[in-house]
């Protein structure tokens, strides 16, 4: 299932059969605004929601936190914890996503109280991500409702903070609905999804984009653009590699800033000969999570009319064990001409990468950016709540962290350490594609792939462990998560408003 948002009028937000809206809580003890209506649909509330009653009703302070009330005869209301504040927009993700939960398949109606609001148009944003990220379901993924964001106040909005808000609306079920594509892509079976229909997948999405071009260049197109370890990963498999290359230019012929964005693209990985246990496979399907976060960036900048230009490149292919595939000790050379001396084939996505960003040096753009689920590593590191971030520069990196505070997708910054780069040293050639297991792993593929990227600006981000949930919790649903697609969004625009990388 998934939703639409829209802002709507209360009359119509009263008509609806489910109505939400948010209470702040302090000691226990919850504060109804003065701009919700206490009758709504039949049921009956009061201004202050004591502490017993809370308690008894399992309303906390946690944000997202949430209560339903039912009528026999009117609408079904939830009341959402926001925490102490209203400030924030990570507290309206989580009241966007409980209430949408509670609403279930039907109709929402959200009263949003915009009285002392510094931002309404980033809580209205977060509030519209939460609830339509939340209503995400691969197996339902035909089925439509609504999201209603109902702006509040006493004795009405102002025109601009309606208006805020509406922006907010837009931009959020913008930004919500291309990650859910993302995750559809991702979640799909790997039966259903091998190169060459991913890449239709996505060139069929961004054909409908404004000043969007998409190529697909098939293999006989990779091997004139001396892609060696993309080629070399895609060897053992029947199906066919791809890469997707799509361009963002609103202004042609104007000096935008220019950000290159590369995404691993890996539909399915056995390990090739290095083969993974059992286990370890049942979730490789969403090692093409890079390649789909990257062009739904792509979908989301022109949608929002960002003025950027954006290079987007996703190589594709599988890693599998067929006649042909790499053997541990093959060298590959990559499209810049350095050679990688391949000791674990299950160290693939960096292979792939290394052409990617030699693709991405030659665009010649002011920042380079990839995004993978590149190492167990991180996993260990970090686990699935927070991504790796490695980064050249401070300034680049301070960036990207605040660009991740406004998402809400949490990334650690991880160090480049130098001395590690003997770890990949070769007596065969460039380099090799391992280290020293198990230390430093995702330092060392992160050191690896620095080499291509010609020392332009360049970020790595390694979302191995949050690419994907075990469970849902808060506006994440069990599955893939397209994580790290919300920051890049949020960089970009902030990026877009500036004249420098």
């Amino acid at each position: 299932m998934s939703r639409s948002a829209r802002v709507s009028s209360i009359k119509e937000a009263l008509a609806q059969t489910t109505i939400a809206f948010a209470v702040v809580i302090r000691d226990g003890e919850g504060v109804v605004p003065e701009a919700i209506p206490i009758n709504l649909g039949g049921v009956v509330t009061t201004r202050t929601l004591t502490k017993e009653w809370c308690t008894r009703q399992g309303l906390k302070e946690e944000p997202g936190s949430s209560v339903v009330l039912r009528s026999l005869t009117g609408a079904t209301i939830v009341i959402v914890s926001l925490g102490s504040s209203t400030q924030g927009s990570s507290r309206y993700r989580l009241a966007g996503a409980a209430a949408a939960r509670a609403a279930g398949d039907g109709p929402l109606a959200f009263l949003l109280a915009t009285d002392g609001l510094s931002d309404p148009a980033s809580a209205a944003q977060a509030l519209t991500e939460g609830a339509v990220l939340a209503s995400y379901s691969y197996k339902g993924h035909s089925k439509l409702s609504t999201f209603d964001v109902v702006p509040v106040d006493v004795p009405l909005p102002t025109v601009a903070v309606h208006d805020a808000v509406t922006d907010g609306v837009q931009r959020g079920a913008i930004i919500a609905e291309a990650v859910n594509w993302a995750k559809f892509l991702i979640d799909s079976p790997a039966g259903y999804m091998p190169p060459k229909t991913l890449a239709s997948e996505i060139e069929g999405r961004l054909a409908h984009d404004e000043h969007v071009n998409v190529e697909v260049w098939t293999e006989s197109r990779i091997r004139e653009e001396r892609l060696g370890g993309l080629l070399g990963v895609g060897q053992g498999s029947a199906q066919p590699t791809r890469l997707v290359y799509a361009t963002y230019d609103p202004q042609p012929g104007v000096a935008l800033t220019h950000v290159a964005l590369v995404g691993k693209g890996v539909t399915f990985d056995s390990g090739g000969l290095s083969i993974k246990g059992a286990e370890g496979m049942m979730s490789m399907k969403t090692d093409m999570t890079g390649a789909a976060i990257v062009m739904a960036v792509v979908s989301v900048a022109s949608q929002l009319q960002l003025p950027i230009r954006i290079t987007a490149i996703a190589p594709m292919t599988e890693n599998l064990l067929g006649d042909r595939a790499t053997k541990p000790g093959d060298v590959l050379t990559i499209r810049n001409g350095l050679t990688i001396e391949v000791l674990n084939t299950d160290a693939e996505g960096r292979l792939i990468l290394a052409d990617g960003l030699a693709l991405a040096v030659d665009a010649d753009p002011d920042v380079i950016i990839d995004v993978a689920t590149l190492t167990g590593a991180q996993n260990v590191a970090l686990g699935d709540e927070v991504g790796a971030l490695f980064v050249s520069s401070d300034e680049l990196a301070g960036r990207l962290a605040s660009a991740s505070d406004r998402s809400g997708e949490a990334f650690w910054r991880m160090p480049l350490v130098e001395s590690y780069e003997s770890h990949i040293d070769s007596d065969v050639a460039d380099m090799k594609n391992m280290g020293k297991p198990p230390r430093a792993g995702a330092i060392v593929a992160a050191l690896l792939l620095r080499r291509f990227t010609a020392g332009k600006p360049w970020a790595h981000l390694d979302i191995a462990g949050p690419a994907r949930a075990d469970a849902t919790r808060g506006y994440q649903t069990k599955g893939a998560t397209a994580y790290g697609a919300r920051t890049l969004i949020e960089y970009l625009r902030v990026l877009a408003k500036s004249s420098k990388a």
